[in-house]
């Protein structure tokens, strides 16, 4: 594999543990506006756009619908106000991200979150003055798993996509980065499986896990080093537990 110059990062449940508080927030919203929907069924599908979520747990209210945009907003509200206070950041991920950067290494994110979200969850991460940029769900016309959020945060990092790789915690980044022609490395810290993660080359419990193996993770070339040799692509995925 080419030596990897930019990483892309997820943000909920990559570097914040978040998701639960994301799916309770869609849970109480759903219910104040009459629809009974069980938990599990949304945290599995946290990490998708909220305008793909929403339609699959109701079984049709589109987010722009009248009522979709309520409970959107109704969403958005719960968490920012009742349940982002209590959010931290996942261990190791603010020494992840600064040991990326003084490796050499771009630092962007690429979330479904919007704006208002994502500005508050990055300062909980510690990735304030640490990453380049970010795009969010404001940035893109489709959300994940369509790969557009990680091509615009590609475009951003002027780097080409074999010296780029993606560090998220669901299928839906798994899918979205390969479909912008990049390799996934995993974090188990979102509550999914090794299956869950299938395709990509790396998995680990989470930031700080990574970090304890980064000399001999995906990452361990750094910005400029050596290329990893060829038949390494060929080895199966690394799993740390």
């Amino acid at each position: 594999m080419t030596a990897i110059r930019g990483v892309i990062f997820d943000v909920d449940g990559t570097l914040v543990d978040s998701n639960d508080a994301h799916a309770r927030a869609w849970v109480d919203a759903l219910k104040e506006f009459g629809h009974t929907v069980q938990f599990e069924e949304v945290r599995r599908r946290i990490g998708m756009g909220g305008d793909k979520l929403l339609p699959e747990v109701t079984g049709g209210l589109e987010s722009d619908s009248p009522e979709g945009k309520k409970v959107s907003a109704r969403c958005s509200e719960i968490f920012m106000k009742q349940l982002l206070p209590e959010l931290r950041a996942l261990p190791g991920a603010k020494e992840l991200l600064r040991a990326l950067r003084d490796r050499g290494l771009k630092l962007v994110i690429a979330s479904s979150a919007q704006k208002e979200k994502l500005r508050e969850l990055l300062r909980i991460a510690g990735a304030d003055g640490v990453v380049e940029g970010a795009t969010s769900s404001s940035d893109a016309e489709r959300s994940k798993p369509d790969p557009d959020i990680v091509q615009a945060a590609l475009d951003g990092l002027r780097l080409p996509p074999e010296e780029v790789v993606m560090i998220g915690d669901t299928p839906y980044d798994v899918e979205a980065a390969a479909r912008a022609g990049l390799k996934t490395i995993g974090f188990r810290s979102g509550g999914w499986t090794d299956a869950g993660l299938e395709g990509a080359i790396a998995v680990y419990d989470g930031p700080a896990d990574l970090l304890a193996h980064l000399d001999t993770s995906p990452l361990a070339a750094g910005a400029g080093s050596a290329a990893t040799p060829p038949q390494a692509e060929k080895t199966p995925p690394q799993r740390y537990v």
